[in-house]
């Protein structure tokens, strides 16, 4: 079974040429050219027709048009604004199902991405509003693990992501407390969601092939409760936690309470909550669980 025409090197490169396009290296453009590496990421992310899917730097398309044959409809996020005739072209066959918006991901909003899909229910494909519910995409690196804990606090709507992103960075969302992988990002990614896939990808599944190795790693949106009254967090409940996650790994080498006090908590204040939760003040953050900081944040409040 064919995914993708356009996952192999003799097509992405006749694309390239008929566009006299080459790879941008300050754009991070590794094109994937394994139609197998294609099949197992629209599995792994289990795209069907009710599924509307927000991408990252889809490139030339290449994962773009496996997920438009899959699912209700894909908006894509590109800032090569010289791709934008190349996917018109790529994504022609399904372009009724087809957004795009133009620009840097880290700055595009929800509602950019609500207006370019609003403009999809004008035509034939789309009846009613829509948001999306899946994020799948090979993304940047240098920013993909800042974009998916963005997308996560800023698209109520996404219930799960399938990324592919540089292995260390798959290394950190996996990581459990007690690892030195497991840090601040960890914590905070924990608070919305919680890893359930992951399958690795090496450099020759590229064109031109990076210099990392990479991992495709699947999140579903799983709310974090808090542990005493195992309501889930609200959106600022979630946001103080992250910001006593951040203090406590401020200073990563001192404790936990070394850490916080130099960062804005008043060590007495500290000192009652530890005991209430407790924790020791002795202890490292890295020691320190997920539902730990939401204990330890209650405590706070």
């Amino acid at each position: 079974m064919t995914y993708s025409r356009l996952a192999n090197p003799r097509e992405t490169r006749a694309v390239l040429e008929d566009f006299g396009l080459a790879t941008k290296h300050r754009l991070g453009q590794n094109f994937l050219v394994n139609d197998e590496v294609i099949g197992k990421i629209v599995n792994l992310a289990e795209l069907d027709e009710r599924d509307v899917v927000l991408e990252v730097g889809p490139g030339i398309g290449t994962l773009t048009v496996a997920m438009l044959s899959a699912c209700r409809a894909v908006c894509s996020i590109e800032a090569d604004r010289e791709l934008e005739q190349v996917l018109a072209q790529t994504c022609a066959t399904d372009g009724e199902k087809f957004a795009l918006v133009m620009g840097d991901a880290l700055r595009v909003t929800p509602a950019q991405v609500d207006d370019a899909l609003a403009g999809l229910t004008k035509g034939q494909s789309l009846c009613q509003p829509c948001q999306p519910n899946k994020f799948v995409a090979n993304l940047p690196y240098q920013v993909a693990a800042t974009l998916i804990l963005k997308f996560f606090q800023d698209f109520g709507s996404l219930e799960r992501a399938c990324v592919m992103v540089q292995a260390e960075v798959a290394d950190r969302i996996c990581a459990r407390p007690g690892n030195k992988t497991y840090g601040a990002y960890t914590a905070k990614l924990a608070l919305l969601a919680r890893p359930t896939g992951r399958f690795e990808v090496g450099p020759g599944n590229f064109m031109p092939p990076p210099h990392v190795d990479s991992a495709v790693v699947r999140l579903d949106r799983t709310p974090m409760a808090d542990p005493l009254t195992s309501e889930p967090l609200s959106a600022g409940r979630a946001a103080r936690v992250a910001e006593v996650i951040d203090a406590a790994f401020a200073q990563r080498r001192k404790t936990i309470r070394n850490s916080m006090g130099a960062n804005g908590f008043e060590k007495d204040a500290l000192d009652a909550a530890f005991a209430a939760c407790d924790i020791a003040p002795t202890a490292r953050a890295e020691t320190l669980s997920p539902e730990d900081f939401v204990r330890l944040e209650g405590a706070l409040s």
